[in-house]
């Protein structure tokens, strides 16, 4: 990476929303170095008064729901509309495949050209923490260059879901109509996360099978128990290339912010997402920490191998593995 700006170069750029900056500034966050560390933690801080004023929105789907249509098809309407708009990916398996901007890119052609938004893949950390790590800080980046609307993609399934969901303010899960399977084809557990469920894909003649999967959506979120007092999450149908029923869809996400803002559920949510973001980044440091101790390095592998041959539980490793840590630290 090019030599770091310096910390007030980083905040004159990143205020006045120069993009160049920014991106060089979540280079910054994302760097493992140290030192990039320091400087990356005291422009957060710096910048924190300037955060929190996006619309910061969680999108994940089933593999084909045409979730890289439906964005740029969104981002295009809401930069129309006045709206700055930053696109951000979470792929925690973005280390096999290499992660590239031009990958992401060529998903969204038109919204990756249009000056009123921003595209941005998550970096090849080959661990779910490290991604999510620099994905909540970038967000406070693009939220202080200016940045109303911050869209997180899920790329990755899985765990991916549940800690993007952290993250956000609103959470929107798309699916597919089909033949009656779409029940069986994604967890209870995303279900549960949804703020709002849509179904993709409703144009052309193909509008009658979405209508009814959208019906089923409503019946099965209807037995589960809403997360907030305050929202029940609608299903809508909309069509990720013909734009239709997404202006319908942001309506909804803002009158999600509208009634979650007006009781302080908004805000309490923010503050415990900060209260668990703290302690997951506690526990990748402890992980790195442990993992980059020279003295251990050796004995951790051999732990390793003793609980994948049986020779060992993996509770008596830990505890041994932590004994030598702690030893080391005196």
């Amino acid at each position: 990476m090019p030599a770091p700006l310096q910390l007030l170069e980083y905040l004159d750029g990143v205020l006045s929303g120069d993009r160049t900056v920014l991106a060089r500034a979540i280079t910054l966050i994302e760097s493992r170095n140290p030192g990039h560390r320091l400087v990356a933690q005291e422009l957060i801080q710096a910048l924190l008064a300037h955060t929190g004023g996006a619309h910061r929105v969680g999108i994940t789907g089933v593999p084909g729901v045409g979730k890289s249509t439906f964005i740029d098809q969104l981002g295009i309407d809401l930069t129309a509309a006045g709206h700055r708009v930053a696109v951000l990916a979470v792929d925690p398996s973005s280390s096999r495949t290499g992660g590239s901007i031009l990958g992401d890119k060529t998903r969204m052609e038109r919204l990756a050209v249009d000056p009123g938004a921003f595209v941005r893949p998550s970096p090849a950390a080959g661990s779910l923490g490290g991604v999510t790590r620099s994905t909540r800080e970038t967000i406070l980046l693009c939220e202080a260059a200016g940045f109303d609307v911050v869209l997180v993609e899920t790329v990755g399934v899985g765990q991916s879901e549940t800690v993007v969901a952290e993250m956000v303010d609103f959470f929107l899960v798309l699916m597919l109509s089909g033949a009656g399977d779409e029940l069986q084809g994604i967890k209870k557990g995303v279900l549960e996360l949804a703020d709002m469920v849509a179904v993709n894909k409703a144009d052309g003649d193909n509008t009658a099978r979405p209508e009814r999967s959208a019906a089923d959506y409503r019946a099965a979120l209807h037995l589960m128990s809403p997360a907030s007092p305050t929202w029940s999450p609608p299903v809508v149908t909309c069509s990720g290339m013909t734009g239709s029923g997404l202006a319908e869809l942001w309506r909804q996400v803002e009158l999600h912010r509208e009634k979650l803002t007006a009781t302080g559920e908004l805000a309490a949510r923010r503050r415990a997402q900060q209260v668990r973001w703290m302690w997951s980044m506690l526990d990748d440091r402890l992980r790195d920490d442990l993992r980059a101790d020279p003295e251990l390095h050796d004995v951790l592998s051999v732990y390793e191998q003793q609980v994948h041959d049986g020779e060992l539980t993996a509770t008596v490793a830990v505890e041994a593995i932590w004994e030598r840590y702690l030893g080391t630290r005196i």
